[in-house]
């Protein structure tokens, strides 16, 4: 927002007045400096050396994020950051960008008024008010000319505190409703800041670079525009959201976007389609509707599942799709999760109770969007003793949860979908085997479907939980001596803990694959959950005679069949291996009387459990071998009238780099049967 309007503390923080005690500043080498008051990180790092001076970004002062140029306010601890620290120079360039975007597009249009503009996984948006139109992508082009020249320009960003009155008062001034709306809902006796760059301010907590020309002109590129509600809400104004990605150099950029170029051409919507393997229709928004081809997949992967888990000690259930609305109260889900439950009725029934409580005399049932309340009334039929447990308790449990229409993608992120799902119930001093039994588990599956390597994540508490701090600080600890237990609390599985990730109820650890192209997907999880089992009153007899309370590990490997195999079709880009491929052999024939050898290998291929077809149709074989290519059959198989004669095969792998070789008959036929067995299935 342009403004002439001072600083309503009379400067920036950096002209604080002086004080009388000297600070000690902790640097990470152990070596400890005794600076003035007013003295700033940026201070420190000119002290040490111009090198560092000129490459520091931002400091960590006892353990917070913070600018450059805020004076210590007291001894600290100061680690400064440089691009070398990437990920938090990556956040804060794409913070930086979007402000910079912000005041690019108030310069150019002006009457706007700005909301909400925060860094993103890849990059960052900013949400717009336009007096006049919408934006459209056609606007682009300038704002990012605009955006270069206010990056050239070098201005400080410089931090303010003002008052909450102060705040919304100038906003008010400048025509600027959503702010100043905004503003009054933070708590009165909050540190409230504002970011000067030059003549423009926003409302921001920081921290920032310490100046725009810190950022690299040629590191961005704004990438699309959308319509995005006010604080998310339908009933609310629409805005104009720009996207774009930023990065700390043009090479980083450029690699991005090779990446999305890639992508494109991964998507995993245009390959089911090439593939036929699945649709999606308005009829049934978020659900899928699989071809024979897409649920061969599926069934594949679903029956490795299962082998899998009957070697691991898992016993299937089956559990009701619809519940009792008091089972979803109980368990705490109907507060927390209730606007993404389907409920049927659709409608609670005239009451004057308000908030989340049912009825006493309500008939109301909800599509259950998770297993585990329904685990536990298993599990509490009949009496358990200690000596029962672990129960390892699995389910390919259908669920429904009503994502946004805005939030669908594909069978990436769906309403309908099919968890490999499963709980084990256990004792406390049996927690840290069966999580590293799991992570063994998890291991031989990631491997088997193309993935050898992951990170750990441990998400903890969120702010919003139920269950007392104990049992949070339990089932923490819990998982991470699991971790160390198993072995996989090094660099090399990229270990990181997420303060308020975790789910209402627990903590959990998060297993992230990457992908051909570099993309990072969470999938599997396990989580230490203290809570359910005693909003359900699970128990189980142990060795003292008394009740106690059993340990519930909620744990999937895939996450969900759907998203799952959309991930498939992105990492192999549709090539999936032999044991996945829908089909996994075409018998092409060149001339029509190579049509009886070629019936007699498909025929042979399929005694020998490939999913293999025969191509008789009176086409050149040029056509042939491109549209099997298309729809990523693995291998080609072409006769002609010498291979029928000689009882040979000329064998095209997919790929352009694939080189044909002619192989006899049988010796093909013993080849392929055994490169089609499923991973698991194969000896040694």
């Amino acid at each position: 927002m342009n403004s002439e309007e001072p600083s309503p503390n009379g400067a920036a923080e950096g002209n604080l007045s002086q004080m009388t005690r000297m600070f000690s500043v902790k640097l990470p080498d152990g070596s400890v400096r005794e600076v003035e008051p007013g003295t700033t990180p940026q201070d420190v790092a000119a002290a040490i050396g111009p090198g560092l001076a000129k490459a520091a970004l931002a400091a960590r002062v006892n353990g917070e994020l913070r600018d450059l140029k805020r004076p210590f306010e007291e001894d600290a601890e100061l680690a400064l950051i440089t691009a070398k620290d990437e990920a938090e120079a990556l956040e804060l360039a794409r913070h930086d960008y979007a402000h910079v975007l912000a005041e690019a597009v108030q310069n150019l249009f002006p009457g706007t008024q700005i909301t909400f503009g925060p860094a993103t996984e890849d990059g960052f948006y900013y949400d717009f008010a336009p007096k006049d139109r919408p934006f459209t992508e056609e606007d682009l082009p300038a704002i990012e000319a605009e955006m270069r020249r206010v990056i050239a320009r070098d201005e400080p960003l410089v931090r303010e505190v003002w008052t909450r009155d102060q705040v919304r008062d100038f906003f008010v001034q400048q025509g600027e409703s959503f702010k100043a709306e905004w503003v009054m809902e933070l708590p009165e006796h909050e540190t409230i800041t504002m970011y000067r760059s030059g003549n423009w301010l926003d409302l921001c907590r920081g921290p920032h670079l310490a100046s725009t020309g810190k950022l690299d002109p040629n590191a961005f590129k704004l990438t699309r525009v959308s319509g995005a509600y006010w604080r998310g809400d339908q009933k609310n104004a629409m805005l104009s959201r720009i996207y774009g990605t930023g990065w700390l150099n043009k090479k980083q950029l450029d690699a991005h976007l090779l990446r999305l170029e890639e992508a494109a051409k991964r998507d995993h919507r245009k390959i089911g389609q090439e593939m036929d393997l699945f649709h999606l229709q308005s009829e049934a928004q978020g659900s899928v509707f699989w071809h024979p081809k897409g649920y061969i997949i599926w069934r594949q992967l679903e029956a490795y599942m299962r082998r899998k888990l009957d070697e691991a000690g898992y016993r299937e259930v089956k559990t009701p799709q619809l519940m009792d609305a008091r089972q979803w109260e109980a368990s705490g889900h109907w507060g927390k999760y209730r606007e993404n439950m389907f409920v049927v009725p659709d409608e609670v029934p005239n009451t004057e109770q308000q908030g989340p409580v049912i009825s006493g005399e309500a008939d109301l049932m909800a599509l259950k969007p998770m297993n585990c309340p329904a685990h536990v009334l298993i599990f509490r039929q009949g009496i358990k003793s200690y000596r029962d447990l672990p129960i390892r308790m699995a389910e390919m449990g259908v669920c429904h949860r009503n994502e946004p229409h805005g939030a669908l993608h594909g069978i990436l992120r769906v309403r309908q979908f099919t968890q490999d799902d499963a709980h084990i119930f256990c004792r406390e001093d049996q927690l840290v085997e069966e999580v590293r039994l799991f992570c063994d588990l998890l291991d031989a599956v990631y491997s088997d479907l193309g993935f050898p390597s992951y990170a750990i994540k441990l998400a903890l508490r969120p702010e919003q939980r139920y269950g007392s701090d104990e049992m949070w600080d339990k089932a923490e600890q819990d998982l991470r001596e699991a971790v160390r237990a198993a072995g996989r609390d090094g660099q090399e599985y990229g270990w990181e803990e997420l303060p308020g990730e975790g789910a209402f109820y627990s903590p959990k650890l998060e297993f992230h694959l990457t992908d051909a192209i570099g993309r990072t997907w969470q999938v599997g999880t396990i989580q230490a959950d203290y809570v359910l089992p005693e909003r359900l009153d699970a128990t189980y007899v142990a060795e003292d005679g008394q009740r106690h309370r059993p340990v519930m590990l909620h744990r999937a490997i895939l996450g969900s069949f759907e998203r799952f195999i959309g991930i498939l079709i992105e990492h192999h880009a549709g090539r999936f291996p032999l044991w996945l491929a829908p089909v996994q052999a075409v018998v092409a024939t060149i001339v029509s009387d190579a049509n009886g050898y070629a019936e007699e290998v498909a025929a042979m291929l399929r005694s020998v459990g490939l999913r293999a077809e025969a191509d008789l149709r009176n086409e050149k074989i040029n056509y042939k071998v491109r549209e099997h290519s298309l729809a990523k059959v693995p291998y080609l198989l072409v006769i002609g009238k010498r291979e029928a004669e000689e009882r040979t095969v000329a064998l095209r792998p997919l790929g352009t780099d694939a080189r044909q070789e002619v192989v006899g008959l049988e010796a093909l036929v013993s080849r392929l049967g055994q490169e089609a067995v499923p991973p698991d299935l194969r000896g040694g």
